[in-house]
Order: structure tokens, then C-alpha cells, then sequence
């Protein structure tokens, strides 16, 4: 086994605790976790296969977009509702009844008008109807307009998990006393007076290390 492979093998080994991290975040959404795993697995090769390390930021920071990737696949290409043969038809019969009655009345007709013509109850003739709607996709992007689909545009809680897995990479790969800065002023709360008293260190000596650090992280995460 070649140096590279081993260092490709040594990554997707030690970083499974990203895919697990991954994957836990969209449990409960219709999807088992052994497949979010899985796909999430395949976003860690994929990740370990391209990383390259000499652009000078940590493996994860670089593989949990990728991860994540892979994950939301799932839901985009097998999320979709699957709708009954029986209730396709009944929806497209329901479809050329509100047809014919908008040319009678010179309007749209109302749900309840729909109903008594179709003879059942306004819930029933308002699912007939949604039924034959164009699906409306949460998480579509813009490599999927002119699919048919109506996009509403929400925000993807994705970006905030990456954000924040990326945040703590960069944190972890501060020097100890670095990192006990940044966790006393930005975890703790801690104001610049007291943070100098924890680390011995002057008010001054904490203000100027702090804007060194962040531009440090600032930089990382770039």
C-alpha cells in the first residue's frame, strides 16, 4: 500500500465520529439512520479522496460540507410522496369537474361548490384538488428548477451544523492557551478583565492576542 492510500485509509478511518455527528442531525425525518450513515460514508471517501492538505485547513473542516452533501441526497432524490393510482385518477376526474364548472359559473368555483358536485365532503374535494398541485420542494436547489416543482425558499439548517462542526475543528486546533482564550471570551462569557485574571495575563495582553486568534480562525475557515 502506497503513502497515499495509507493516509487515505488513516482519514476515513479516524473521522467516522464526523459521519455519525452528520447523520444524527436528521434523524426522525423519514429516512432510517442506517442509510443516512451509509450515505453519509460516502460523502467521507469522497472527501478523503479529494482532501488536499496543503491548502492549510483541517480535514473536517473540509469533509463535513461533503458529508452533508451526500445526506441531503437522500432527500432529494427518493423524498418525494408517493401518491395512489386510485387517488390519481379520482384527483384528475375531480380536475375536469372544476374545468367544466369555471366555464359555467365565469369562475373559479368554490371548494364547497366542488364538493356538492362531486358528491363528498369539502376535506375530501380539497385533497382531490392538492393532489393534482405541483409538488412544493423545501430543500431544492438550483440545479433542479424545471422539475416541476413550486420552491420555497427556507433556510437550510445544513449550513448552520457545518458552520458550527467547522468552528469547533478550528477551535481544537488552536494551541492550549489559545484555545482556553477563546472558551473563557466566547463560551464562557467571560469579559477581557477577568479572562487576563484566569491566564495571567494583562487586559491589554488578552485584547491583543484575541483579534490575533480570531483572525487566525477567520482565516482557517476561509
Amino acid at each position: 500500500m502506497t503513502k497515499d492510500n495509507r493516509t487515505r485509509e488513516a482519514l476515513i478511518n479516524e473521522n467516522y465520529g464526523l459521519v455519525h455527528s452528520c447523520a444524527n442531525k436528521f434523524r426522525g425525518r423519514g429516512v432510517e439512520y442506517d442509510d443516512l450513515f451509509q450515505a453519509g460514508c460516502v460523502g467521507l471517501i469522497k472527501a478523503a479522496d479529494n482532501f488536499d492538505p496543503s491548502r492549510g485547513f483541517a480535514f473536517s473542516t473540509y469533509a463535513v460540507p461533503v458529508i452533508l452533501g451526500e445526506i441531503r441526497r437522500i432527500f432529494r432524490d427518493g423524498g418525494a410522496v408517493k401518491i395512489g393510482r386510485t387517488l390519481k385518477e379520482k384527483s384528475r376526474n375531480a380536475m375536469k369537474v372544476r374545468e367544466q364548472m369555471a366555464a359555467e359559473l365565469g369562475r373559479e368555483p368554490t371548494i364547497s361548490e366542488l364538493a356538492q358536485k362531486l358528491g363528498t365532503d369539502v376535506s375530501s374535494a380539497a385533497e382531490l384538488i392538492t393532489v393534482s398541485m405541483p409538488t412544493i420542494s423545501l430543500t431544492a436547489t438550483d440545479d433542479e428548477k424545471g422539475s416541476g416543482q413550486l420552491d420555497i425558499p427556507t433556510p437550510a439548517p445544513e449550513g448552520e451544523i457545518t458552520e458550527k462542526m467547522a468552528l469547533r475543528s478550528v477551535v481544537e486546533a488552536l494551541e492550549e492557551r489559545d484555545r482556553r482564550l477563546i472558551e473563557l471570551r466566547y463560551f464562557k462569557g467571560l469579559t477581557q478583565v477577568k479572562t487576563a485574571a484566569e491566564l495571567g495575563m494583562s487586559q491589554v495582553q488578552v485584547s491583543r492576542r484575541e483579534k490575533a486568534i480570531l483572525l487566525q480562525m477567520r482565516k482557517s475557515m476561509m
